[in-house]
């Protein structure tokens, strides 16, 4: 005797080899044999064998309407016996009810399962629910098909377009979009990405990176709601200082300037002013959230997206011609020796007397000039010629300040490769499309205006993040242990040494209008100048404040994303003037294993040719192609153009990554009805 069994959702044939009352044994085709319970036994029948019963079982039972079946059966709960005698006929053989078991069991939409072979008519509008889903499910499927087969010939479909960064990098791996892409894939072999482009979805590699960029962090756009700048309702007292700024001729966001006074008094108070918006925003206010939201400017070439609307920038920044709020560092010194005597923090109007800049003053601000050594151009900028005995007197400084840091540093910081500017010819500030001519130039790090500002804000925020600090009131800090290989900075709310800078504690607080934590800072520190040793009973963030935690978290996410497109994009207008100069082959340094670094322009890229080549040798090589969307690049070195190699720092800047293959979340391994899952 043979039986017909349940197993897991399937139905089984075999020979019965024994019985018991709650359990049989039974010997599959294959010989196996298994373990039944007796409530899973359907049938039994003598003949024909197992294989040949299901296999004529299931072809009757494709002939069976489902529509018809439905009205024969009772409105209570039925056998499926009882129904294969009502439809086929009163004395239905075994497998004509098999053949109804089948079918019951294939369509749960027409009838529910009531266990062991049992079963209820659904309700006819869930039959029509559920005959709706299906056909929809079809139709997608062939939708799907259908633009696969676009894809595979060459053509995007619209709807891919439009859905393209998700499907790449936050797909629905349920959505048709993504299962076409992963369709066409497979059927010509092809990666996605390169898929996609084939099929002219990606026309413009510029405009990919971008509204990727924006796809992962300005899925709302960039553009801000209407708001007014609050004003300040203190009443600052004006102070009797002439200050100047100094920044690229491009910058808008003016947050510093300083100022000099007491020169030749033997004492010289130096300041260093901030732009005070925070004297304005509240916490939780309109403009607060947009900045809170946005927690940096995002900066590159050619382009800026501000933290703040630009009104509002331009209300609080340090425009010359106006007196201007600002949150004011004094420094006390002595004019001989250089030690710093006292420090006060006051809430003032300042007068900015010069906004000047960088790319119009390096040229002629040199140590040389500084120092008197040169002075042949006397008909030169005009300010800068003004403010000579003060640059001067502030270049001296800088030094000073930056040897007494590398004393707690314990080795020099090395300057050893210049910044680079970008600068896109035909762009006028407005937003570029890949196409522009770029111009790249060289500004040497550690130049005398670049140190005399760099010194100046590592002071302003060393000096803030200890006095914050002393008053008990939290802020946000970067630290870093040690200079140990690995050790990485942090962002915390203590006050720790920041090994890198050689300070005992930094707190960023000179670039309110740019960076989010500043803003937060510049809350803290106004409520330090206005209440002193109670300062911390009102200051807007008290200690252990969870949401500063929040907000750290949130900033170095953003800020991470935000300097990674950075970096993405002067990449790729290094590599587009490569392209435009028809550059084949670059004069670069080998920095690590395979790597070189490029001597006239920002390119790091891998190369072929250099095993056993020391660390600063120096060689020529020849480039392969460019990929824009991968931002890559590979070169053979072709010729060695130094005898021996010079020594090359073992700063962590050598640790820089090249862009490679862009990771996408188009899983092909999964089958095109997989649920979805994280993206890897």
């Amino acid at each position: 005797m043979y039986v017909l069994f349940e197993d897991a959702g399937k139905f089984l044939a075999g020979r019965l080899m024994s019985e018991a009352e709650a359990s049989a044994q039974v010997e599959l085709d294959t010989g196996k044999r298994v373990k039944v319970k007796a409530a899973h036994i359907m049938l039994r029948f003598e003949k024909p064998s197992p294989a040949e019963f299901i296999a004529q079982a299931q072809s009757l039972a494709q002939g069976i309407e489902l529509e018809m079946a439905w009205e024969f059966a009772p409105e209570e709960e039925f056998g499926f016996a009882d129904l294969a005698r009502d439809y086929f006929s009163a004395s239905a053989p075994l497998s004509e009810q098999a053949a109804m078991l089948f079918r019951l069991y294939d369509n749960p939409h027409y009838f529910r399962r009531a266990g062991k072979g049992r079963f209820k008519k659904a309700p006819a509008d869930i039959i029509a629910q559920a005959l709706a889903a299906i056909e929809k499910k079809r139709l997608i499927g062939e939708q799907i098909a259908a633009w696969a087969q676009e894809l595979a010939a060459g053509r995007c479909p619209e709807p891919v377009q439009s859905q393209i960064f998700k499907i790449l990098f936050k797909p629905d791996k349920n959505a048709p979009e993504y299962k076409a892409v992963v369709d066409a894939a497979r059927a010509t072999q092809t990666a996605p990405l390169a898929l996609l482009q084939k099929a002219g979805a990606i026309a413009s590699p510029y405009q990919f990176h971008w509204k990727r960029f924006l796809f992962e962090n300005f899925p709302k756009g960039t553009g801000f709601p209407a708001l007014t700048a609050p004003p300040i309702a203190d009443e600052l007292p004006v102070a009797s200082v002439q200050a100047f700024s100094i920044d690229d001729s491009q910058t808008t966001e003016i947050d510093d300037a300083l100022s000099l006074q007491g020169l030749g008094t033997g004492t010289v108070v130096l300041g260093i002013h901030i732009a005070a918006p925070g004297l304005a925003i509240a916490p939780g206010s309109p403009v607060d959230q947009l900045g809170r939201a946005r927690l940096s400017t995002v900066y590159m070439p050619g382009y800026k997206i501000t933290m703040l609307p630009d009104d509002v920038v331009q209300t609080y920044t340090l425009l010359e011609g106006r007196d201007c709020p600002a949150v004011s560092l004094y420094v006390t010194l002595d004019e001989a020796t250089l030690e710093i005597q006292a420090s006060e923090t006051k809430l003032e109007r300042v007068p900015i007397t010069w906004n000047l800049r960088h790319d119009q003053l390096d040229s002629l601000v040199t140590e040389s000039w500084l120092t008197g050594a040169d002075v042949s151009n006397e008909t030169g900028h005009q300010p800068a010629w003004e403010l000579r005995e003060q640059l001067s007197f502030l270049y001296r400084l800088a030094k000073d300040l930056k040897a007494k840091r590398e004393v707690v540093r314990g080795k020099p910081e090395t300057f050893n490769r210049p910044d680079y500017n970008f600068r896109l010819m035909e762009n006028m500030g407005h937003e570029p499309d890949g196409s522009e001519t770029v111009h790249i130039s060289v500004r040497q790090r550690g130049a005398p205006l670049d140190l005399i500002v760099a010194e100046a804000m590592i002071l302003a925020n060393s000096t803030w993040g200890s006095w914050l600090a002393e008053l008990g009131v939290p802020g946000i800090y970067r630290s870093q242990a040690s200079l140990a290989p690995g050790v990485k900075v942090r962002m915390g709310t203590k006050a720790l040494p920041h090994a890198g800078i050689g300070v005992k504690s930094y707190a960023w607080s000179t670039s309110p209008l740019r960076r989010y934590t500043d803003l937060v800072n510049q809350w803290q520190i106004i409520a330090c100048a206005r209440h002193g040793k109670t300062a911390a009973l009102v200051a807007p963030f008290k200690p252990k404040d969870a949401e500063l935690f929040g907000i750290i978290s949130s900033f170095d996410a953003a800020y991470t994303a935000y300097n990674g497109y950075q970096s993405g994009m002067e990449r790729f207008w290094t590599l587009r003037y490569v392209q435009q100069h028809g550059l084949t082959e670059l004069e670069a340094t080998v920095f690590k294993d395979n790597m070189v670094r490029a001597d006239s322009i920002p390119l790091v890229l891998p190369v072929v040719g250099a095993q056993g080549l020391p660390r600063g040798a120096r060689v020529k090589v020849r480039l392969g192609d460019i990929d824009l969307i991968t931002l890559d690049v590979h070169g053979t070195v072709v010729e060695r153009l130094d005898a021996t190699a010079e020594p090359v720092s073992d700063d962590a800047e050598d640790d820089e990554e090249v862009a490679g293959p862009i990771a996408i979340a188009v899983d092909m391994s999964e089958g095109s009805e997989s649920p979805d899952n994280p993206a890897p």
